[in-house]
């Protein structure tokens, strides 16, 4: 394990020999808390309940334990279904009409009072939960909506392409939603397979539209352009004539990060395209690891600040090598002391069967190393080179936690 890998080890997991998430004690401390959390909301309402029936015995006359019976459906409302809400708001108005039968002063006009104001409460309550389910259910559909659009332009690519194992993750940064700019597109071309990765400057439905754009521009390139620089530029005027259509770049969510790469058939080679985007990793089969750097940092898609020639970077792949491809979801996701995560540190030294257990693997790990409060989404992309000999289906690793065999 390297000294990366021991600064974080006791925060936020850590990967064993051949790629396993070890789970520390971060998720245990998160996952209880969580429960806990859950546990003391569902009993929230009945505490206040129980607790205005115990202040009412002990104070004196002229206090009253009513606020504790108005909010106790008013707590209910947001959190649970309209039935219960309805037993709480009843249990409630039931409570205050008990204390006061009991001590002989129901038909005071003071307690009378009481009545109504609890009655009250609740009803208010009861139009609460339906105004906030019925926003649920608009924002679920809407959801809906915008996961179906981002899954029409973002397809997830086939396991196997050009003799290629791949494997892609879009990881949202709400559990919940399926909406923003990261982006990834592989094809199978007379050049070899060519994938792009990129991160759009926004969220949302402008950012899926820019989304569609690049990754049509790239599909058609891909087949057409005999060079991955002949891509990038073809993706660059897709931008452009976008950008004019909506009466400027600002339209079009502003730039693009992209990284172009190119693994010709039968060569052990990779060709990259680097523009402004998180340098690519290339995992080897022994364990080494290589941070893909291009040797002329370019500009991003669409900076519309003048125009470079690109330049491609050329590495060796061998049999057994995998590249990973990520946006800045994943290299700037942070943990709670500010520490950036760091793929490199974390991957290095380690070996995966195949690219969906590394994808999985990672993002069980920087989700352990955000204590899974990640704050932008991350599109992530594997491309492994298959060794002589090794299976075409894929094992999926076991995800261990401690003392099920971590130390192992």
């Amino acid at each position: 394990m390297g000294m990366a890998d021991e600064r974080r080890s006791g925060t936020a997991g850590s990967f064993d020999a051949v790629g396993r998430v070890v789970f520390g004690s971060r998720e245990g401390q998160l996952t209880s808390d969580g429960r806990r959390t859950g546990r003391f909301v569902r009993m929230l309402p009945a505490l206040l309940i129980l607790g205005g029936l115990v202040f009412d015995s002990l104070a004196p006359p002229n206090f009253t334990a009513v606020p504790l019976f108005v909010a106790a459906p008013l707590v209910a409302a947001p959190f649970f279904s309209k039935s219960r809400t309805v037993r709480t708001g009843i249990a409630a108005v039931l409570s205050v009409i008990a204390m006061r039968l009991s001590d002989g002063t129901s038909t005071q006009v003071v307690p009378v009072i009481e009545m109504i104001t609890v009655l009250t409460g609740s009803v208010l309550a009861l139009v609460i939960n339906g105004v906030v389910r019925r926003g649920n259910e608009q924002l679920a559909s809407a959801r809906v909506i915008a996961e179906t659009a981002m899954r029409a332009v973002l397809p997830t690519p086939a396991e196997r392409i050009g003799g290629l194992q791949v494997a892609a993750r879009y990881e949202a940064a709400q559990a919940d939603e399926f909406v923003g700019g990261d982006l990834f597109a592989v094809a199978d071309t007379p050049y070899g397979v060519r994938v792009v990765v990129g991160d759009v400057r926004g969220k949302g439905l402008d950012a899926v539209e820019a989304v569609a754009v690049i990754i049509g521009a790239f599909r058609e390139a891909a087949e057409q352009e005999r060079s991955l620089e002949g891509v990038a530029q073809r993706l660059e005027r897709a931008l452009a004539r976008e950008g004019t259509r909506r009466y400027g770049l600002d339209a079009m969510e502003g730039f693009i990060t992209a990284v172009l790469a190119e693994i010709p058939p039968g060569s052990a080679s990779l060709r990259l395209v680097n523009r402004g985007h998180p340098e690519p990793i290339l995992l080897h089969a022994d364990g080494a690891l290589e941070v893909l750097a291009p040797s002329v940092p370019a500009m991003p898609l669409g900076m519309d600040l003048g125009v470079w020639p690109d330049r491609s970077d050329e590495w060796a792949m061998p049999p057994g090598a995998t590249l990973l491809a990520f946006t800045d979801g994943l290299s700037e996701a942070r943990d709670p002391n500010g520490v950036f995560y760091d793929p490199a540190a974390r991957l290095r030294g380690r070996i995966f069967p195949g690219p969906e257990e590394l994808l999985s693997a990672l993002t069980d790990d920087v989700r352990l190393h955000t204590g899974g409060r990640t704050t932008d989404d991350m599109a992530l992309i594997a491309v492994g080179r298959p060794a002589e000999g090794q299976p075409v289906r894929r094992t999926t690793v076991k995800i261990v936690g401690r003392g099920d065999g971590a130390g192992r």
